[in-house]
């Protein structure tokens, strides 16, 4: 069986234009450098070649990856979703118990997780501490730091 991937709308979107520019752009600057490189003579010591060869063989791997993540995708409608419960796709205000630091997090797939843009991913130590889950509740995580404890102060979804 194949595993889903759960991701927003919008993290598929990202996904799709990567494997278009890896495909359309990328791919095809490779080629151009390896025949370029080709006609500098012996590719055994040819440094460009195999530079070229190397760069093709990392963008053939990652479109092979962009394409089991996106054929492998449930996309999720983090719109259509409510209530007071946290689950893949809410927007979770948090008060650090010890600083009384706030911090807003949106759960969601692995694919488009990035910590500085608020994106947490669903497997990430916090986000499993958070599902299921509601506003009021205090909740510790252990973190690669230590043990940290958070309010849950707000659920949004949009």
């Amino acid at each position: 069986m194949v595993d889903k991937i759960p991701m927003t709308a919008a993290g598929y979107t990202v996904l799709e234009e990567e494997l278009k520019q890896c495909q359309s752009v990328e791919r095809p600057r490779i080629i151009q450098q390896i025949t370029e490189a080709r006609s500098h003579g012996d590719l055994s010591e040819n440094a460009e070649y195999h530079a070229a060869k190397e760069q093709q063989s990392l963008n053939e791997g990652r479109i092979d990856e962009l394409q089991d993540k996106l054929a492998r995708a449930e996309i999720i409608d983090v719109s259509k979703l409510s209530g007071d419960t946290i689950t893949f796709g809410a927007t979770v205000t948090l008060v650090d118990e010890d600083t009384e630091e706030k911090k807003v997090w949106q759960i969601v797939g692995e694919p488009e997780a990035d910590a500085k843009k608020g994106r947490i991913s669903v497997t990430s130590p916090l986000a499993k501490a958070l599902i299921g889950k509601t506003k009021g509740t205090v909740v510790e995580v252990n973190a690669p730091g230590g043990a940290k404890g958070y309010e849950i102060k707000k659920v949004e979804w949009k």
